[in-house]
């Protein structure tokens, strides 16, 4: 019998571990994939408070060793759901079920990605899911936002900041997001929009060198030289086997606030997983630590 059973090995996942471990819990940490979650894949990591410069993957490796010598248990399984039992939550993996008397899920979130075969090869070397996190390396470098919701708008925002030109790319003619966020955009004289176009290619070997777009209206195929391609098309969440469990919204993500609660007591969501406004590493380990601290005064109550 597991007190906490932790469903993904991000920052959350195992920030909530930490926090279990130090009050006295027994927690697990199951992870279907890798430990570290998407941040292991940045090459630094610049913004986490009290940490001047850290690659995304020493910093996951850090944070797992830390969980693991407080006493975290971990098992690499696929969560194929939950259940509940007489008031105990049992997660189900493949092969195991792991009883418990609370759960988080902090499962993340997957970026939608373009589909290129060179998106992969030059992720880190020019092709970024998060503008916050990467967008000071390209300082006075001409750069393209992919994208046209309330995150694209953003980034091209945060962008114009630092970059010398920023190419806001939409596969319409017009953006779905929010009119105030756009209005701004086009005051700007280093943000250029490129409408009714979609992404063909990514021109570069071993850095990000440019785009081959194709205009939709006219089938042409145009090129941008660029040295930085934001991808912003939006977000996946991982939650569907939860869907018996807990509620999700309309777009997969838990349904919880800052306190972490889920619609089922006992259960709390944590991260990118959970509906909220900002998704970043800072984030993800403060929802951890409160995911961790409400589950510990669960248990405490039901004692």
């Amino acid at each position: 019998m597991y007190d906490i059973g932790i469903i993904g090995g991000g920052t959350a996942g195992m920030t909530a571990a930490v926090y279990g471990q130090r009050a006295g819990k027994r927690t697990v940490i199951i992870e279907g994939m890798n430990y570290g979650g998407q941040i292991t894949v940045s090459p630094k990591v610049e913004n986490y408070p009290g940490i001047a410069s850290v690659s995304g993957a020493e910093f996951s490796m850090n944070l797992l060793d830390q969980a693991m010598n407080l006493g975290a248990e971990t098992e690499l399984e696929q969560v194929k759901g939950i259940r509940q039992e007489d008031g105990i939550k049992i997660i189900e993996t493949g092969g195991k079920e792991y009883p418990c008397r609370t759960v988080i899920i902090a499962t993340g979130v997957t970026h939608r990605h373009l589909g290129l075969e060179k998106e992969e090869k030059l992720l880190g070397a020019g092709v970024s899911y998060c503008a916050t996190c990467d967008g000071a390396f390209f300082k006075g470098k001409d750069v393209a936002v992919i994208g046209g919701g309330n995150t694209a708008l953003q980034d091209a925002d945060f962008l114009s900041n630092y970059c010398n030109k920023v190419y806001l790319v939409h596969r319409r003619d017009e953006f779905r997001g929010e009119a105030g966020l756009v209005e701004p955009l086009k005051k700007k004289e280093n943000v250029e929009f490129v409408l009714s176009a979609v992404v063909k290619d990514i021109v570069g070997e071993n850095v990000v060198e440019g785009l081959i777009l194709n205009n939709k209206k006219t089938d042409e195929d145009f090129q941008l030289s660029v040295s930085g391609v934001f991808v912003a098309i939006g977000q996946v969440p991982k939650n569907e086997v939860f869907a018996d469990a807990v509620k999700l919204d309309d777009f997969g993500f838990v349904l919880a606030g800052e306190d972490c609660l889920t619609s089922a007591p006992g259960i709390f969501a944590a991260g990118d997983c959970r509906t909220k406004e900002v998704r970043q590493l800072t984030t993800a380990a403060a929802d951890g630590a409160v995911a961790a601290l409400a589950a510990c005064s669960y248990i405490s109550v039901q004692e």
